[in-house]
């Protein structure tokens, strides 16, 4: 046999092997009706003949053996090998390349029936022969327990071949392994060298968790401006969480010159991609005009698409906007609506002012039990106004609660201890008086009343006033001190301290006698309807203090103060014989 003939021979064979597919005869019979069908549309000319040629073969005198060969004459093409038919035979013979696409077919379900257990069978195969995209595979397999049983120390071992082969993929899988502790010790150190290796190859998801660290000084020094270098890296590739971290670099200052212009760009690329956080960030921006002009159209548009989502800040925010009208018309109903979105997720301020809906009745029918219901969860989440409030139901017995004076006591004081100044006063208010199991104690309740009226409540500043006035609390009596603090709570409005100061001025007490003085803060009490400044001030027109003698005006305020049940006035008008 020449050397030419068996060349030729061999030619066939591969020829053979390679582009047509080994079939018995029924087998074939089927395959060239699949064949068929796939080629021609149903019920056209051409698959009616290609049929009557299918049937005349099979019909016809001859071997099953005879009648494959008819059938391959006459069906040439029907009897190539698939892509996936070559690909089978192209794994079947070791070509690792092949292998690795193989278990990628059984591992989606392309052109073969999806089988985890195929796939991992063939990685196995292509990554024992030092096929790195395969043993990346097998590790993610081991990682996520499919085919397999999961097992970290497997995965961490396939993770380390692929690495140590370059493989970037596998590099950052073995970091966040590191990272994590999972299949290997806890090591940061060991996290960041194998994320910085990725990370140089170019992978977008390493050179942001590279970033990260820098950024929180993670295993290494704090740097921002590292940070912000692989931040940008990561999202030029598009990685939405490293295009907000580095909006938020530009927002901050950190690394880079402070620019909303830039923090805008980026949050807005984010945003684009879907991403809720960056969304809200947008969000906000327009609401606030940083960075761009205010719009609060713009913003609620962006709220929408985050809460859309399930975002629940962006459902708060967007209840805000219903709340407000900002940017919407004004929907209490809408309001509730979203609030109660984010509330269900533990939004603690949406919980709050869930709880406010229901007790003002807006967008919902009122109720103070549901108010009382949504006032404790924000109240357990720490919102020190719910807190407060809470305490107040307890003091009143609202809601279907029991009046509880030591329940009041415990949420007055944890309000009080965030630096609620209405929950201090009220504090203070339980000291002076013993309420709720506290022993009576003007010291605790001079302390509280301090902490509230440097804050500026009006009820808090008129009560240290009367304690420096009397020298209760362990304080000294200051006059000086009482008018300041009389005076403060006055501007505000407080006709109790009004009337105060009043007098203080009347009778010289830590300012310069002055009746005008007495006769002015006499007359603003009496206007809010307060009894002894009326009568107070009916003794200035009576007796020409302060003002123009006026007897009408006497009566006038006497009379006033006399229809509250005030005595004096009434002995007053008796002895004008009015």
């Amino acid at each position: 046999m020449s050397k030419k003939f068996l060349f030729s021979m061999l030619a066939a064979v591969l020829f053979c092997g390679v582009s047509y597919a080994a079939e018995n005869y029924i087998d074939s019979i089927s395959r060239v009706e699949k064949w068929l069908t796939r080629r021609y549309p149903a019920g056209s000319v051409a698959l009616k003949a290609g049929m009557r040629k299918l049937n005349a073969i099979d019909s016809s005198a001859g071997t099953d053996a005879e009648k494959l060969e008819a059938l391959k004459r006459e069906f040439p093409e029907a009897f190539k090998l698939t892509e996936i038919e070559q690909l089978i035979q192209k794994a079947e013979q070791g070509h690792a390349e092949a292998q690795f696409n193989l278990g990628k077919c059984y591992d989606k379900g392309e052109g073969v029936p999806q089988s985890y257990e195929e796939a991992v069978k063939w990685y196995r195969k292509a990554a024992e022969q030092g096929y790195a995209k395969a043993q990346f595979n097998l590790g993610v397999c081991y990682e996520n327990g499919e085919g397999v049983t999961k097992n970290l120390e497997e995965a961490v071992k396939w993770y380390r071949k692929a690495a140590e082969q370059g493989y970037a993929k596998a590099q950052f899988n073995l970091g966040v392994c590191y990272e994590n502790g999972d299949g290997v010790e806890k090591d940061s150190q060991q996290a960041i060298e194998w994320y910085r290796k990725a990370a140089e190859l170019g992978d977008a998801m390493a050179q942001f968790n590279l970033a990260l660290c820098y950024y929180n000084g993670e295993g290494m020094p704090r740097s921002y401006e590292e940070a912000v270098e692989w931040y940008r890296k990561a999202a030029a590739q598009g990685v939405a969480e490293a295009q907000i971290f580095l909006g938020v670099c530009y927002a901050e200052g950190q690394g880079v010159p402070k620019n909303l212009d830039e923090a805008v760009k980026w949050w807005r690329k984010a945003a684009a991609q879907g991403v809720a956080e960056a969304q809200i960030f947008l969000g906000v921006c327009y609401a606030e005009g940083q960075g761009v002009p205010k719009n609060l159209d713009e913003a609620v548009k962006w709220w929408r698409k985050a809460a859309e989502q399930g975002h629940a800040e962006a459902q708060f925010n967007l209840g805000a906007c219903y709340d407000k009208g900002q940017g919407v018309p004004r929907s209490y109903e809408e309001a509730v609506n979203w609030w109660r979105k984010a509330a269900a997720q533990g939004h603690a301020e949406a919980q709050f002012d869930l709880g406010d809906c229901y007790r003002k009745g807006e967008g919902v029918p009122q109720s103070y039990e549901e108010a009382v219901k949504w006032y404790r969860k924000a109240a357990e989440q720490g919102i020190k106004e719910a807190q407060f409030n809470l305490g107040v139901y307890y003091y009143n017995g609202y809601g279907g609660l029991t009046k509880d004076m030591k329940q009041a006591v415990y949420w007055y004081r944890k309000a009080a201890e965030q630096g609620d100044a209405k929950a201090q006063f009220n504090l203070g208010f339980c000291y002076d008086n013993g309420y709720g199991g506290l022993t009576k104690d003007m010291k605790q309740a001079v302390y509280w009343y301090r902490k509230a009226a440097e804050q500026g409540d009006a009820k808090a500043q008129f009560n240290l006033g009367f304690c420096y006035d009397n020298g209760y609390g362990g304080l000294k009596k200051d006059m000086k001190q009482a008018v300041y603090w009389y005076r403060k709570a006055a501007e505000q409005g407080m006709k109790e301290a009004q009337f105060n100061l009043g007098v203080c001025y009347d009778n010289g007490r830590g300012v310069p006698q002055s009746y005008e003085e007495a006769a002015k803060w006499y007359r603003k009490a009496a206007e809010q309807g307060d009894a002894p400044a009326q009568f107070n001030l009916g003794v200035c027109y009576e007796n020409g203090d302060g003002v123009e003698k006026d007897s009408q005006q006497a009566v006038y305020w006497y009379r006033k103060a006399a229809e509250q049940g005030l005595k004096e006035a009434q002995d007053a008008l008796k002895k004008l014989g009015k």
